[in-house]
């Protein structure tokens, strides 16, 4: 007889496990993160923006920073795991992605940092790519929501890159040391965002991310 596993059942033990993997990490922050902190706690809105592709070490860090965050998470089954590790680390989480639910779930975010105050997390070239391409939602989120833009990039040492998966997935090894890069705030314009001004947008955002590391 066969006994089904939800796999959610096992949130506990994953988030539990991803906080010992997070303790281990030396983190080496290159910027001011007490700036948009500090900024954020004023009341201002902030989203954090990174690259799918470094999800891991950069959500570790966050861990380290902060759990005032709203995150997105997709539809999917994984999604209903990852959603209820992130609430257990004390994330707030909204459903939806640019493929499915991704309107609703940005409006949702922009209640929840205006009702909560929580700074938005934003995997911007997710969930499917192409990597290291921004999508819209993360300029629209950003514009509807008055928010400033803090680009994200984290460089671990030891690390498993997973070479097959669109993103090229990173997984930073214990005890690694993992440079995270801070860039500065962007400001997205006011404009309408027609086509060509939500292009020009997401390439300013693009340019900042790829020059953001070591020189």
């Amino acid at each position: 007889m066969k006994i089904p596993i939800d796999p959610a059942s096992f949130a506990p033990f994953i988030s539990w496990l991803f906080r010992l993997w997070t303790r281990s990490i030396r983190f080496e922050v290159v910027g001011d993160p007490g700036s948009f902190i500090e900024s954020n706690k004023r009341g201002e809105a902030v989203v954090l923006a990174l690259w799918h592709g470094e999800i891991f070490p950069l959500t570790a860090y966050g861990h380290t920073l902060s759990s005032h965050l709203v995150t997105f998470v997709s539809q999917s089954k994984d999604g209903e795991v990852i959603a209820r590790v992130l609430e257990r680390l004390g994330h707030s989480t909204v459903r939806g992605s640019s493929t499915r639910g991704g309107v609703r779930a940005l409006l949702q975010a922009k209640r929840v940092m205006e009702r909560e105050n929580r700074m938005a997390v934003f995997t911007i070239d997710g969930p499917k790519g192409p990597r290291h391409r921004a999508k819209d939602g993360v300029i629209f989120l950003a514009q509807r929501a008055g928010a400033k833009i803090i680009p994200l990039r984290a460089y671990p040492e030891r690390k498993k890159v997973f070479d097959k998966s669109w993103d090229r997935f990173v997984l930073p090894l214990p005890f690694t040391r993992c440079p995270v890069y801070l860039g500065d705030p962007m400001e997205v314009t006011t404009e309408k965002l027609t086509p060509e001004v939500m292009e020009r947008e997401k390439r300013r955002l693009e340019e900042r991310m790829l020059s953001l590391g070591p020189q």
